[in-house]
């Protein structure tokens, strides 16, 4: 009783300054009538009413809670939700109902009288968690990240007994009778972020949800939960319509197209040669369930659902020849790439199967799997990203083997890939002449179960010699223009000097304030995120619907506030790009952001971050009274970021106070040394301003660690679209012409203006009059 009692006076100092707050206004009214909320009973227990009926429907509470927060404003919102929070601390300690609510605002009391309050108040506590479910434009994560250890002390609390997997814990689910989940495990835990998924039920949530469905099965003695507490309500009534577009497009398409095994051998051979699978057989294509889409001419892979095996959604695959004799493949989604998880050929995996192959594109799989035998999966998005999501459905593999291509970036995928299945059961396909993509290896007629037996295993030891690098150094030197990274399209002059953008570096850009350091950059970023390089942005200085504006303008190439109706067109083709926002601003602790780099990485496969920038990370520190110091530590955790998370840093840093005349050196880099010295690349973006006109901007690279080249180019600002270009060489060159013969006007034009230039050098240095006779015979010296 003495920590319940001192539970209590802790919370009586912080109720009686709310309560302060809220005697200076009117008690609102409730304003729930216009919203469908089902009564509660105010003797209800509050545990079961703020979970058991809100959790459940969390998503129309949050119609309601919308409701009141616009009605009452964020402030006093806020203010409740505090007091919200408070009252269920106190309860879950063990403070009887009555005993609680006699220290609480008489306000604050009131609104649990009402029949509907009650719902909208945890629904304002649920929006102030400081996560989202969809985090599609916004990386947005929990306010205190769980750790693997708090997971583990709080199942044991609970005498919930679980196993240890590769990337997951495994529970007995909750949501399944107590009879029958007995010897089942079928809720899996990630243990980095804290998601569950149960793979009897396919119910899916945070932690946080987790943690709300247990504390309700304790004070009302329940066995289990149903599943509905947590399945299936749109967020919004636009969701739902395009949710029902979704399913009548994936029928219509899944209808019209026809299996393999239905079209003529001419036909099948024909498509099976444009899409250079012909040793695929129809059998493999009918197990897999492909089919071809006349009318366009793709391949139909479907998404089938677990564990009913219903139609969820389809990929439809074109291609087209190119100039040079290869193919390219262009591909679409239904639902949108971002809603797209399909792990396709997950139907025909089995319990029994100890190992599987994951490769990056279904014509892979297809090949794997008719060459070899072994189970084999595609990843939704190649190369692109591993969602957290799927993990739980490889978890009983034994050894996984990620063969996703037969380039460096698949390459590099697979070393990523492997940290989030478990290093010690991964084995990777490395990628070379005698070892391409899976579906090339069976063309050509290799042994895919070879090439899969010899694959390496993804961990590492700390010290190897050079017969382990020795096939990594010959890799890089066989692919030279892939591992010198992603080219920018829109910056051809850059990809001369910097040869790409290359993962695990950390680039440090500056430049004089107001120089559009800001607006360059996010062009710079933008050019990588449309060719496919997975964006976070960290914008401290300006806030991100600003950012956001300017990164769609430069994506659009326009002003779009003066074509709004082309708004929808532009802005729906820029959210499918894999671009992600931080939603700190102002000044923040550099743990907060590294944390925050670290979730993102492992949940969107973050391969560019930009930190916009450094000098708004240094308040926080209180490492030393030493500026310096504090900067060197931030840069220092940078840099080990980036080479642990093989993520690409771009770190924009004020350069110090310099004349307006001076151009900016390395040495300009505001702080010590250190900032330099750990980066792979310094760019400086120069601005040499003007009076009549605007100044002119170039950009410098002062340091290039990857092959040592240097250099500066110009840049030519336009701002009707925010955009910099490199301006034509031949404006600003002036090429020597040689005359034609028998040209008077040309011979005629000479002496005009020579005699004006030897006029001012004679009153002007005073030269001689031998001098004198040679400038007025150009011809006999100058030609």
């Amino acid at each position: 009783m003495k920590y319940l009692d001192l539970q209590m006076r802790k919370a009586n100092l912080e109720i009686q300054q709310l309560e302060r707050q809220l005697r200076n206004s009117k008690a609102p009214s409730c304003g729930m009538e216009s919203v469908g909320a089902e009564p509660v009973s105010v003797h209800s227990s509050w545990v079961y009413v703020s979970h058991g009926h809100v959790v459940g429907k969390h998503r129309k509470a949050r119609v309601a809670a919308f409701a009141w927060r616009t009605r009452w404003g964020d402030r006093r919102a806020t203010e409740l939700v505090t007091l919200c929070q408070m009252w269920r601390r106190l309860l879950l300690s063990g403070l009887s109902r009555e005993r609680t609510l006699r220290h609480f605002p008489s306000t604050f009391v009131g609104l649990l009288t009402r029949s509907r309050a009650p719902r909208a108040l945890w629904a304002l506590t649920l929006m102030s968690r400081g996560y989202k479910k969809d985090a599609k434009s916004t990386s947005d994560f929990p306010v205190s990240a769980v750790t693997l250890a708090d997971i583990k002390q709080y199942l044991r609390s609970k005498d919930i007994p679980f196993h240890d997997g590769f990337s997951c814990l495994h529970v007995p689910s909750v949501f399944v009778d107590g009879a029958s989940r007995a010897e089942r495990f079928s809720l899996f835990v990630d243990k980095t972020t804290g998601q569950f998924l149960c793979m009897d039920t396919q119910v899916e949530g945070s932690w946080e949800d987790l943690q709300d469905c247990l504390e309700v099965m304790g004070p009302e003695e329940r066995d289990f939960l149903s599943p509905r507490v947590l399945l299936g309500y749109q967020e919004s009534v636009e969701e739902q319509e395009q949710g029902e577009r979704d399913a009548r497009e994936v029928r219509s398409i899944w209808a019209a197209s026809v299996p393999f095994s239905d079209l003529t051998e001419d036909e099948a051979q024909l498509i099976k040669t444009m899409f250079q699978m012909t040793k695929i057989s129809n059998a493999t294509l009918k197990r897999f369930g492909v089919r071809l889409f006349k009318p366009t001419k793709s391949l139909v892979f479907p998404w089938l659902g677990c564990p009913d095996s219903s139609l969820k959604g389809l990929k439809l695959l074109s291609v087209q020849s190119t100039a040079d004799g290869t193919v390219s493949y262009t591909e679409a989604t239904i639902p949108k790439c971002t809603s797209y998880n399909n792990l396709f050929g997950l139907p025909l995996l089995s319990r029994m199967d100890a190992e599987v192959v994951l490769t990056g594109r279904e014509l892979d799989t297809l090949a794997v799997s008719q060459a070899t035998g072994l189970a084999s999966v595609a990843l939704p998005r190649g190369v692109g990203c591993l969602p957290p999501g799927l993990l739980p459905y490889l978890e009983h593999f034994k050894r996984v083997t990620l063969w996703l291509g037969g380039d460096v970036r698949s390459w590099e995928a697979s070393k990523i890939f492997s940290r989030k299945l478990g290093l010690r059961r991964c084995r990777l396909v490395r990628p070379g002449e005698y070892q391409p993509s899976p579906g090339e290896a069976l063309a050509q007629g290799k042994n895919l179960s070879r090439v899969v037996a010899a694959a390496i295993p993804a961990a590492h030891k700390s010290i190897v010699s050079f017969k382990q690098l020795r096939e990594d150094v010959y890799g890089e030197m066989v692919n030279t223009e892939q591992v010198a990274g992603v080219k920018w399209s829109r910056f051809p002059e850059l990809n001369r000097i910097l040869k790409g953008h290359r993962k695990g570096e950390l680039t440090v850009f500056t430049g004089p304030t107001g120089s559009g350091k800001t607006t360059f950059i996010s062009e710079l970023a933008l050019d990588l995120c449309v060719q496919g390089v997975n964006t976070l942005w960290g914008s401290f200085e300006i806030n991100n619907v600003r950012l956001a504006k300017i990164m769609l303008t430069q994506f659009a190439m326009q002003r779009l506030e003066e074509n709004l109706e082309q708004y929808d067109f532009w802005a729906d083709k820029f959210e499918e790009l894999p671009l992600y926002f931080m939603t700190f601003h102002g000044q923040q602790n550099i743990k907060s952001v590294l944390d925050t780099m670290q979730h993102a990485v492992y949940l969107y496969d973050i391969n560019h971050v930009v930190i916009d920038n450094l000098q708004f990370m240094m308040g926080q520190e209180n490492l030393s009274v030493d500026k310096f110091a504090v900067q060197d530590h931030i840069i220092g955790a940078f840099r080990k970021f980036a080479t642990n998370s093989c993520c690409h840093v771009t770190l924009i840093i004020h350069p110090r106070k310099e004349e307006d005349d001076k151009e900016l050196q390395t040495a300009s880099i505001f702080g010590s040394a250190k900032a330099s010295q750990e980066a792979d690349n310094v760019l400086i973006l120069q601005e040499k301003k003007l009076v009549t006109c605007p100044g002119r901007r170039s950009l410098q690279v002062t340091k290039n660690r990857f092959d040592g080249d240097v250099g500066v180019f110009p840049l030519d600002f336009i701002k009707t679209s925010l955009t910099f270009s490199t301006p034509v060489k031949s404006k600003h060159k002036l090429r020597k012409v040689a005359a034609k013969p028998g040209d008077n006007e040309g011979d005629e034009a000479l002496p005009k203006k020579d005699p004006a230039k030897r006029e001012k050098t004679e009153k002007q240095q005073g030269k001689t009059a031998k001098s004198t006779r040679a400038a007025k015979n150009p011809a006999s010296g100058g030609q």
